[in-house]
């Protein structure tokens, strides 16, 4: 699926993970050519990216771009409501709403009680990076909770939110996890 509307193989998310890492790896070279910077920053991104579950998601609804809802009173997309949205509500909810060092500080938290036995699999690559596999896991997210109950025009309200923050933290941890990783095999 990772083509371009011209058919250019590696013109997505996971392409461009593979695309920066492999020109971080070029790190120290003689004849490195890349702004090692900019490399840095897109990896970063795109890591997080690809655990957004509706940046692989469908491609005839735009990953949720083109699903109209209601975010409680407020207009929105379903990929808008996944990407800031449900964040957004959690830190106004349960976090010092000015702040995001608090929901930061209870994702470590997890990371290192609840989820500890986990992050080791979350780490596991048999490569410098695995977008394949956050993908694939991410496209399980979008068919098993963002896509799911939702039509155009839903009202999305707490039954939604409750039940899908779990998910969005753990994506998060995941990203966080494994961009770590990633940058520890590269350098």
């Amino acid at each position: 699926d990772c083509k371009d509307e011209a058919g250019l193989q590696d013109r997505c998310v996971t392409g461009a993970i593979n695309n920066y890492t492999s020109q971080l790896l070029s790190y120290g070279g003689d004849s490195n050519t890349h702004n090692l910077t900019e490399a840095l920053l897109f990896l970063s991104h795109f890591i997080g990216d690809v655990h957004q579950p509706l940046h692989v998601g469908f491609t005839s609804d735009e990953g949720g771009n083109a699903i109209d809802v209601h975010w409680y009173r407020r207009k929105s997309v379903l990929h808008h409501v996944w990407d800031t949205d449900i964040i957004t509500t959690l830190e106004k909810r349960f976090y010092d709403s000015a702040a995001m060092d608090e929901l930061i500080q209870a994702l470590q938290t997890n990371i290192t009680t609840v989820w500890a036995g986990q992050v080791k699999k979350w780490e596991a690559c048999g490569d410098i990076a695995c977008p394949d596999l956050y993908a694939t896991e991410g496209v399980e997210v979008a068919c098993d909770w963002a896509y799911k109950g939702v039509e155009e025009n839903s009202l999305l309200g707490d039954a939604y939110f409750l039940s899908r923050v779990p998910v969005v933290n753990l994506r998060l941890a995941q990203a966080g996890v494994r961009l770590a990783a990633t940058l520890n095999r590269i350098f």
